[in-house]
């Protein structure tokens, strides 16, 4: 066992394994910000004990718990509970504990985000602190003779997104993270086939939902499961093969060839991981398998084989090449899970024995031989698999699927943009029933405006108020785009499902109230420009100032962009009533 200490916290390294020796430093980098540095060594190569990394932190004014697949729940875990996981394909090491302020009291991170690492900060019922944890080696893992693992520990009193922001900037700064470039492309509004056509899907259907798309402001297609199979019944067994299934796509390299016409690109779906039961190659791969879904009807290919790696390799290098796909949506990466008890290597030629170490070795080998063939490329992937070592291998991270959950999506994606810099945060696909009011309509895109919309209705169905809707909040987003996706983003009150986020760049704020009547524009005065959203189905807003704007030009709009009200005044300090329309905005300028 080994002890360090910092100002703050007493750190202790155990294992019950004497296999490993162990050393333990601290690095203070400023106030408040500390380096917990491990290595284990061993005279020869063995698989390693469970190491664990324990502290404690006392409860003072803490109130809510971040974690990146936290969701909609920002409770507390108590310390005899399972805690947190990740590895490069779930997930990502890091807890913020902040208060209802959003001030940071504890961040913490580990360096690792390659192996399956457990990770805690629970509750201890009797003496009200926060028992924190970092547990190493709890799944298989080849054997080593060497390891090291660094603790970020960040005590400052800053915005808990602040704290976290800098967690990412540490995680990029690592050689073994560096992200992938994210092209232009990948930073536009898309259309995706899943939501509005399911598996039922045809090149005809496709390309003239793509005909309306482009005029709406979306950029790229993103075709989604059924292209390779007659099956629509939204099962896998027929995976594997990536054929195309010619009865709904004659010819594929054809169809491509007319959405590029339309000026959009092309990103075709894959499920990664999976190979159906009734696919041509099930024969070659059915003892190369991690587990099999009887209800999926389908087995998860074992990576840690390199012909498996190089057969689903080959097939994506082969659908750029022939095809001229632009990207691919990756599926499933987290079905790369394996439980220790089925671990075992079932037949020899395997060059790895960790599933994460080989998912790496595939995720890398991808995105390499596929840059270069096309330097471009864009590779989108979903929540969870949104840690930094999946920012090395992808440019795109999408929302989990949540069908018309607004709510749902404005959390993921904040989500997602609180840890992954650069990388293209995407919503998950926005739909409705063209049926309902417009107002209500327009929260699907409101609660995605801090990320890249994906947009999966049937346009040519849309009635003409809905069309008009979202033609003009995809044209405001591209307009805001600096400001909403690479401005300094503020997303407070985690707890409450970020009921405000705020954005700022270019000397222009644009605040979204999701819940609140009261919107406080004290940290955002120095713009020459405020823009107001309401995104709630209750007219007006007040926005309260300690100081005065002077005077200002305000106008007012619907959910649809016309006009409601121009005026000039003067807003002095104090609350001031706006009667901005249910999912409307205000636009306040400074007047010179």
């Amino acid at each position: 066992m080994k002890t360090v200490a910092t100002k703050t916290h007493t750190f202790t390294l155990s294992s019950d394994s004497d296999l490993f020796s162990s050393t333990l430093h601290v690095k203070n980098l400023e106030p408040g910000v500390d380096l917990i540095h491990l290595k284990l060594t061993a005279p020869q190569a063995e698989r390693p004990p469970i190491f664990y990394l324990r502290w404690i932190h006392p409860v003072h004014d803490i109130h809510a718990c971040w974690n990146p697949i936290s969701e909609r729940s920002k409770s507390f875990k108590v310390d005899y509970g399972q805690g947190f996981r990740s590895n490069a394909a779930t997930s990502a090491p890091v807890v913020s504990l902040f208060n209802t302020n959003g001030e940071n009291r504890l961040t913490f991170a580990f360096s690792d985000a390659l192996n399956t690492i457990r990770y805690r900060a629970g509750i201890s019922e009797e003496d009200a602190t926060f028992h924190c944890s970092i547990e190493m080696f709890t799944e298989v893992t080849a054997p080593l003779d060497t390891y090291e693992g660094t603790l970020l520990i960040d005590t400052r009193n800053l915005p808990y997104y602040e704290s976290l922001n800098n967690v990412q900037a540490w995680w990029s700064g690592m050689p073994e993270y560096l992200p992938a470039p994210v092209p232009e492309a990948a930073r536009n509004p898309m259309y995706s086939t899943w939501y509005s056509m399911h598996q039922q899907i045809t090149a005809a259907d496709i390309e003239a939902q793509c005909a309306i798309a482009k005029t709406m402001g979306m950029d790229a297609v993103i075709v989604d499961d059924g292209w390779q199979t007659g099956d629509n019944n939204r099962g896998y067994a027929y995976c594997g093969d990536w054929d195309v299934y010619t009865d709904k796509v004659p010819d594929m390299r054809a169809h491509v060839d007319a959405v590029h016409r339309l000026g959009m690109k092309f990103i075709l779906w894959y499920s990664v991981p999976f190979i159906g039961k009734f696919s041509q190659v099930w024969q070659r791969f059915e003892d190369k398998i991690l587990t099999f879904n009887e209800r999926l009807g389908a087995g998860v290919l074992d990576p840690r084989y390199p012909d498996v790696r190089d057969y689903i390799i080959e097939k994506y290098e082969d659908a750029v090449k022939e095809w001229d796909l632009d990207g691919f949506k990756l599926d499933f990466i987290d079905s790369f899970y394996v439980q220790e008890e089925s671990a075992a290597i079932t037949k020899d030629g395997h060059d790895h024995t960790s599933v994460p170490a080989a998912v790496d070795r595939l995720l890398t080998d991808t995105i390499n031989r596929l840059r270069a063939i096309k330097p471009d490329i864009m590779i989108e992937f979903r929540q969870s698999y949104i840690g930094p070592a999946m920012r090395k291998y992808g440019n795109m991270f999408r929302a989990s699927d949540c069908p018309y959950g607004a709510i749902s999506n404005r959390v993921r994606t904040l989500d997602i943009r609180l840890i992954c810099g650069d990388t293209a945060a995407h919503a998950d696909m926005i739909m409705w029933h063209e049926g309902e009011p417009v107002e209500s309509a327009a929260l699907q895109m409101l609660n995605i405006l801090f990320s890249v919309p994906q947009v999966s209705v049937l346009l040519d169905r849309l009635p003409s108020d809905h069309n008009q809707m979202l033609q003009h909040w995809l044209g405001f987003w591209r307009e805001h785009r600096d400001v909403l996706l690479d401005g300094k983003l503020s997303p407070l009150n985690p707890e409450l499902l970020y009921p405000t986020v705020r954005a700022e760049a270019n000397d222009k704020t644009i605040v979204v109230s999701y819940h609140d009547a009261m919107v406080t524009l004290d940290e955002v005065l120095h713009v020459s420009q405020i823009i107001v959203i309401n995104s709630r189905m209750k007219e007006g807003l007040y926005l309260e100032t300690k100081d005065s704007l002077g005077s200002v030009r305000i106008e007012i709009y619907d959910c649809c962009g016309n006009t409601v009200n121009t005026r000039t005044e003067t807003l002095r300090s104090g609350i001031h009533p706006m009667n901005i329309p249910a999912t409307g905005y205000a636009v306040i300028k400074k007047v010179d």
